[in-house]
């Protein structure tokens, strides 16, 4: 679905079901069994990472930039700089009484999940959890809009960290430009399991399996200049 750029609605409308609909560009060409379009799969995915990837055209090439994200119901935001140049391409119309045309991105999050070691090198592979998105971004302009967008990329990293922290000023939300892209056309890819050993590679002496990879938090570490007394809040405490 396509919004255009001052609409002020902070959340998209409400899925129809529980599975994005496949479209030519979100069904891969190989290991089809992995791709899902469950919808409740493709928000964990989405919502598990800190660091997405937005790809786009700039001069006839194409452009992968790593960036911060978060998800509010059916709706993506992106986080950028406004001098940013896919920020600054999302709303440039040809003309200056023409909408917004948006700028057409793909998006990707991708988990590492386990190192899969076969006997051959060429079995090799991981355990992963993908999700690609195709769409149309469109930069917010809509204050209020923007200032929820702020807060759900705060707490996409830190759940509850919005409501504990100084809320942006008017010069911050000036400096910090927000892309809007819906979730329309969307697909999740996972592997799980063990290596695809070879029949005639049995009794190869070389070790073969998974090793997990996960995901963990250190302590803690206090600022130079937190004031005495202020203890750790609970929301990091169960992090």
């Amino acid at each position: 679905m396509t919004v255009p750029p001052d609409t002020a609605a902070t959340t998209a409308a409400a899925p129809a079901s529980d599975a994005y609909a496949p479209t030519d560009r979100t069904v891969p060409t190989r290991a089809r069994e992995r791709a899902s379009y469950d919808r409740a799969l493709v928000h964990s995915i989405i919502d598990g990472a800190y660091v997405c990837h937005l790809g786009f055209v700039r001069d006839g090439a194409p452009v992968v930039l790593p960036t911060l994200h978060g998800r509010l119901g059916e709706r993506l935001y992106v986080h950028g700089s406004t001098g940013s140049r896919p920020l600054r391409m999302a709303g440039q119309p040809e003309q200056p009484e023409q909408p917004d045309p948006g700028l057409a991105v793909c998006l990707t999050v991708t988990h590492v999940d386990g190192l899969v070691l076969a006997r051959s090198a060429f079995h090799h592979s991981l355990n992963y959890r993908s999700v690609v998105v195709h769409g149309t971004a469109h930069q917010v302009t809509d204050l209020d809009e923007k200032r929820t967008a702020l807060d759900t990329l705060v707490d996409h990293a830190i759940p509850g960290r919005s409501q504990d922290s100084r809320p942006a000023n008017a010069k911050e939300v000036a400096a910090t430009a927000i892309l809007r892209l819906d979730l329309d056309e969307v697909s999740a890819k996972v592997r799980t399991g063990g290596p695809s050993n070879d029949l005639e590679d049995q009794e190869l002496p070389h070790w073969t399996g998974v090793i997990p990879v996960v995901r963990g938090y250190g302590t803690p570490i206090p600022a130079d200049d937190l004031a005495p007394g202020i203890e750790l809040p609970d929301y990091l405490k169960t992090l």
